[in-house]
């Protein structure tokens, strides 16, 4: 008797109803933007009139548009956003950033500023210094030369002189002091 009691409760089982299978609608998926990705194909639409066919004279064409492919869509090779993240913007190079600014950094800007017109300064002062220190040079290498030519000067004299004391019957020899003219007019060849 037992198993009567089970009989029952199979057809109980038998009559449920099977669920309901419910399909919701999807969000539509937004459309990607490949453009970081690949370029689009560009067309043009040209309006063409009435014509005949080249290949037969016979047909007739009537006037419609015909579009072009002008350019085929290509790869990006600009660099993009992070692999990872395609919605975060391209990282920026750090000349074109704009700097950013705290009261540290303003301070350490300022101070390389005025360290920087120090220097300037310094360095325009040397350079007028070494200038000067130039002319000085120049001036001390021409009264060099100077004082050597004068030297040998005096030494040829010095020599003359020992000369006409040894010997006071000889008559001097012209040396660089006697080139002189002994008149006061210009020396002249053509002259009587």
């Amino acid at each position: 008797m037992k198993t009567f009691y089970l009989i029952p409760l199979l057809f109980l089982s038998a009559c449920s109803t099977a669920p309901r299978l419910t399909l919701k609608p999807q969000q539509p998926l937004p459309l990607a933007d490949n453009s970081e990705v690949r370029y689009p194909e560009v067309l043009h639409a040209y309006h063409v009139g009435r014509y005949t066919d080249p290949n037969d004279d016979l047909i007739m064409h009537e006037q419609h548009v015909v579009y072009r492919v002008e350019e085929n869509t290509r790869w990006n090779f600009h660099p993009g956003p992070a692999a990872g993240n395609l919605t975060a913007a391209p990282a920026r190079d750090a000349a074109f950033a704009p700097v950013p600014v705290n009261d540290a950094i303003l301070a350490e800007v300022n101070s390389q500023r005025l360290a920087t017109s120090e220097i300037m300064l310094q360095t325009r002062t040397l350079s007028a210094a070494l200038a000067q220190f130039q002319t000085a040079l120049q001036q001390t290498k021409t009264n060099l030369q100077e004082t050597a030519r004068l030297r040998q000067t005096v030494n040829a004299m010095q020599m003359q002189l020992n000369a006409m004391q040894l010997n006071p019957s000889a008559a001097p020899e012209p040396g660089p002091a006697q080139s002189l003219c002994p008149t006061n007019e210009p020396a002249d060849s053509l002259s009587p």
